[in-house]
């Protein structure tokens, strides 16, 4: 998801969501490995069920990986990803089921993302091969010094591998799923601990996106009726949306595993010259370290890097606390809040559309929108969500109430940026300051120094180094007095560089310039007279693709990197960052802190007339429908494949006008085939992964759409200091004339090109230890077959669902022919596993936001403490940019952001609320009458009807009489949510007040009982605690009564 730093933000919010996975690793005996066994109890404390894999994110770091060599073929690589997924098996242990899913055919939607990501990644690609033929030069210069009368040059440096190819339809693809199939039943006849495990591949061919084909399988489970409730879901992944899709599924026990992001912050700093920790660079010597084997001059080899969950139950746990809104005028549902929650932070930041200008993820953006939507609630009647769909009349209140907020967002952020130039100006000044004091006390105690001291001259074959001070780039700017000092170190730095690298090997130094990043430039004399040097710095704390730290990149660069979109794991990695300004400021000619900002960014961004607000409103309305169809994406599945956002840029919250008389409406349509993806998201450099006869389309200058392959493009910074915060302005796809053009060359394609251009589907594979392999292999391979579609049973399956299909490749018990024999992998004489196609199940209702009858909680993680010290930030969270205080008594009172609210009161109010007339109270709509004519309950939310309160769905006829919404419970682990009707009961649930806690509810009465308004202790004096319910036939139990 492209939510940069989502992750950090999160963990750092919510800390308990996060802990250590325990690894058991193999144990080396007598110089002999001994394998973990599997089959023994999960060291983590809890078995758990089924374990998805988003499969790019394993590919990707394991065919181009950061800080050490990259497998020499694609051989390798598929071995580097065997290795890789087993230690993810082995740390999971999943018990009942493995699914791996490879991203296939995207909506367009993502495509464009996708075409952005790809044509950045070829252009650093031939940025990288430039500057690797550039160091092989400078290999061939030293070793020629070196050698006087042989010179043998040493080859090293190979072009660098296009990870474009990992996009669906190339051949690269298809090795992959071959051997992934391979390798998966090669562990299910010799891994004893995957006997009784089922495991699904959903590769390429299968159009989707890995995640959200995983969430795809995860829905259709629920829907069946003989799904396990208290299922223990893992997904692995590097993206931040599976967070989303963990809280989109409503299914309570899951687990997010990733490796441990902050881990790299804890590596000891190394010196930027040789390579070793204990020092930095202006103190380097030069002396090597002691070799570990032939090149390795760098530390030993680093350890594992460690994993982490995310636990999706715990995060519950916190929004429970966080998203109730006291005197909510309409019972709470944990489910609905959570997809609130959800649906928010789309706005901050997604992979289909821009996010909104005044919301940033580092400016507490989603806390801000919390703050609003909390304010808005009772005054909205009801969620901005429900089952996927939004209410677009209360999103509208929701971007009413930012809009208010805009201006002083900009203009805040514009003071932090100035105040945080300042500091880095001040302390780039000092640092400085040092550097020249440093300069200064090493000159006078140099022989040069001496020499010059005493009028005479140095010897002509002189050491040109000798007493000098290494140059280091943290020595930012050489004054002019310096310069007499400096040239010779700068005419003779390859003497300097060779002097600290004498023990190394040719191939050992082009190696640690590609692994750690090339050695200090030569300076660069500026026309002021003062020497320009790169900065240096130590090993960034967080790698990602990204790359090492650049030039001049400050900490904030490194702090800033967006794990989630420039994780290996999606896709093609975002730009590097190019250097900032001098100042430290990034530069924004629409300057959003000035009045006008809004005509100069539809100006400059759009190319229209500042004037012409109508299409401010349709950029808007594009933007509106482009939320629902995010939400409906994560919560349904893909509404449109042909649906995307026809902008770079994104409008203001201001600018969403008359969005609630919206009617929005997809044509689900078709996804492309592999080649049309392949056309749409590849630059021409990486043809190499299509047909032949495509090419010409992609290069030739007279085809017809050679527009949609420019070599440059531009980058816009908009107002970003690096290149990964900017948007690559290319031209979108033009799909009919994409595919028109396509269509003349599809007849020139072979058999095997052809078979590379369709579409696929899952299949499932088992061991002949599994109680279902009997079963398949009775009905379709036995004298007398059964149905060629087979409904699995979900007692023999253990709980899977779905249809199966004979798959035609397969051979009971035939040969399994291994495509990696050359590097250690065997055929087997004798298969013992099953092979056969998969339909996940198509359910007949939408999916509910909803718990599943018999669900059970785990122990609550948060205790009495948590709990308040998340109430205690959420009374200030979001409000520095202009938000409404948590409890309505801020300095400012409490904001009402809706403009056509007829009550006068304060926002918590039911808008529809009117003053009882002087004769006493009508009956309400429910039939409810308060005991008491006249009484004053203004402070409080309308009564509950007689008999409990009714539902907006009945129950699902055949299903049985399920409590809570739409048959399912609404609560959440300890606080069960309000019951339905069943035996027409009350209900208790929304409570009253304790302190600005909830402190007591109110019950419905079964013989119109009594009302009581009671004060709430620790609020001011008129507020109530709420309804009391009293007579015969008691409330519902219920009611979040644990805080």
């Amino acid at each position: 998801m492209g939510v940069p730093a989502l992750f950090r933000w999160l963990s750092n919010k919510y800390p308990k969501i996060i802990s250590s996975v325990i690894e058991e690793l193999p144990q080396e005996v007598n110089g002999e490995e001994i394998p973990v066994d599997t089959t023994g109890p999960n060291p983590n404390g809890e078995e758990l069920d089924n374990l998805y894999l988003d499969m790019n994110g394993i590919v990707h770091p394991c065919t181009h990986p950061e800080g050490r060599l990259p497998p020499a073929d694609e051989q390798e690589m598929m071995l580097e990803i065997f290795k890789y997924t087993d230690r993810v098996v082995n740390m999971v242990r999943p018990r009942k089921l493995l699914m791996i899913a490879i991203d296939g055919v995207a909506p367009r939607a993502k495509m464009n993302q996708q075409r952005a990501r790809r044509f950045r990644s070829a252009q650093e690609a031939r940025e990288n091969d430039e500057k690797k033929e550039e160091l092989q030069k400078l290999l061939d210069r030293q070793q020629t010094k070196k050698s006087g009368d042989e010179v043998m040059r040493e080859e090293v440096i190979q072009k660098t591998w296009d990870s474009n190819v990992i996009t669906p339809g190339t051949p690269f693809m298809d090795i992959l799923a071959a051997s992934l199939r391979y390798w998966i039943a090669y562990k299910l006849n010799t891994d004893p601990a995957w006997k009784t495990m089922k495991v699904i591949i959903s590769d390429a061919t299968v159009p989707g996106e890995g995640e959200h084909k995983i969430m795809e399988f995860v829905r259709s489970q629920r829907a069946s009726p003989e799904h396990d409730p208290n299922t223990r879901h893992v997904i692995y992944g590097l993206d931040a949306d599976l967070i989303m899709l963990g809280l989109a599924t409503h299914e309570p026990h899951f687990r997010v595993l990733r490796e441990d992001v902050f881990f790299q912050e804890s590596k000891p700093r190394t010196c930027r010259l040789c390579g070793q920790v204990g020092h930095k660079a202006e103190e380097c010597t030069g002396k090597a370290k002691e070799k570990n084997g032939e090149f390795d001059e760098k530390q030993h080899a680093s350890p594992l890097k460690p994993f982490i969950w995310l636990h999706v139950s715990v995060l519950r746990e916190y929004l429970a606390v966080e998203l109730q809104v006291p005197q909510q005028p309409f019972p709470f549902d944990l489910e609905r809040a959570l997809d609130d929650w959800v649906f928010m932070c789309f706005f901050v930041g997604n992979d289909f559309l821009p996010h909104l200008p005044s919301l940033d993820i580092r400016e507490n953006g989603i806390d801000t929108l919390i703050a609003i939507w909390r304010d808005n609630l009772p005054s909205m009647g009801g969620y901005l969500t429900q089952d996927g769909h939004v209410d677009l009349r209360r999103a509208q209140l929701i971007l009413q109430g930012l809009a208010k907020q805009e201006d002083a967002i900009f203009r805040r952020r514009r003071q932090a940026e100035e105040r945080k130039a300042a500091n880095e100006k001040r302390r780039k000044e000092q640092d400085q300051a040092r550097n020249e004091e440093r300069a200064q006390k090493r000159r006078r105690s140099s022989p040069v120094y001496d020499a010059k001291q005493k009028g005479s001259k140095a010897e002509p074959d002189a050491d040109p180094t000798a007493g000098l001070e290494l140059i280091t780039p943290s020595r930012a700017h050489l004054t002019k007095e310096d310069k007499d000092l400096t040239h010779s170190m700068i005419v003779n730095r390859g003497a300097i560089y060779r002097a600290n690298m004498e023990n190394k090997s040719a191939a050992a130094v082009l190696k640690s310039k590609l692994m750690k990043g090339a050695p200090p430039e030569p300076a660069v004399e500026s026309h002021s007279g003062s020497v320009e040097i790169e900065q240096d710095g130590s090993e960034p704390t967080s790698p990602s693709v990204l790359g090492k730290r650049k030039a001049g990149e400050s900490t904030e660069a490194i702090e800033q990197e967006p794990e989630d979109a420039g994780t290996p794991g999606r896709d093609s990695p975002p730009p590097p960052a190019p250097k900032p300004k001098d100042d430290g400021m990034p530069v924004d000619t629409v300057k959003m802190w000035e009045p006008g900002y809004a005509d100069r960014y539809y100006e400059q961004k759009f190319g229209v007339d500042p004037q012409d607000h109508e299409f401010r409103h349709k950029v808007a309305r594009a933007y509106a429908e482009g939320l629902a169809w995010v939400l409906l994406y994560y919560f349904q599945g893909c509404p449109s494949w042909d649906w995307y956002y026809p902008y770079h840029y994104a409008p203001f919250a201001a600018d969403f006008v008359d969005i609630a008389d919206m009617v929005i409406d997809f044509d689900k349509g078709k996804p492309f085939r592999p080649y049309e993806q392949l056309m749409g998201v590849l630059p021409a450099s990486s043809n190499h992964a299509l047909p032949e006869v495509f090419h010409d389309l992609m290069s030739n200058p007279d085809s017809e759409i050679i527009d949609f392959y420019p070599e440059d493009f531009a980058l816009d910074l908009n107002g970003k200091k690096f290149a990964w915060q900017g948007v690559i302005l290319l031209p979108f796809i033009d799909e009919k004339r994409l595919l028109a053009a396509m269509e003349k060359k599809y007849p020139l394609l072979t058999d095997e090109e052809r078979s590379r251009n369709t579409h696929g589907q899952e299949v499932l594979l088992l061991s002949e230890q599994h109680p279902l392999y009997q079963d398949l292999i009775s009905n379709f391979y036995s004298k007398k077959p059964g149905p060629p579609e087979y409904q699995l049973n979900m007692r023999i399956s253990d709980g899977l669902a779905g249809l199966v299909e004979r798959n035609e490749t397969y051979i009971p018990h035939g040969s399994l022919v291994s495509p990696l024999q050359d590097h250690g992998m065997p055929s087997l004489d004798d298969d013992h596993s099953l092979t056969v196609n998969y339909k996940i199940p198509k359910s007949s209702h939408v999916h509910k936001s909803m718990l599943l009858r018999g669900v059970k909680f785990a122990t609550p993680m948060l205790n009495t403490a948590d709990v308040r010290a998340v109430k205690g930030r959420a009374q200030n969270s979001g409000r520095s940019y202009g938000g409404a205080p948590f409890n309505g008594r801020g300095r400012g009172g409490q904001m009402n952001y809706s403009s056509d609210r007829p009550n006068p009161f304060a926002a918590h109010l039911d808008p529809r609320f009117a003053n009882a007339p002087p004769g006493g109270m009508p009956p309400m709509p429910s039939g409810w009458v308060p005991p008491v004519p006249g009484a004053d309950y203004s402070r409080g939310p309308p009564g509950p009807p007689r008999g409990g309160m009714s539902h907006q769905y009945p129950a699902q006829q055949g299903s049985g009489q399920y409590p809570g919404h739409q048959g399912y419970y609404s609560g959440n682990q300890g606080y069960q949510g309000y019951q339905g009707q069943q035996n027409s009961q009350g209900y208790q649930g929304q409570q009253g007040y304790y302190g600005g806690q909830q402190d007591r509810g109110y019950g419905g009465g079964g013989n119109g009982g009594g009302y009581r308004g009671g004060r709430s202790r620790g609020q001011s004096r008129d507020q109530y605690g709420g309804y009391r319910g009293g007579g015969g036939g008691g409330g519902g139990r219920g009611g979040y009564n644990r805080y």
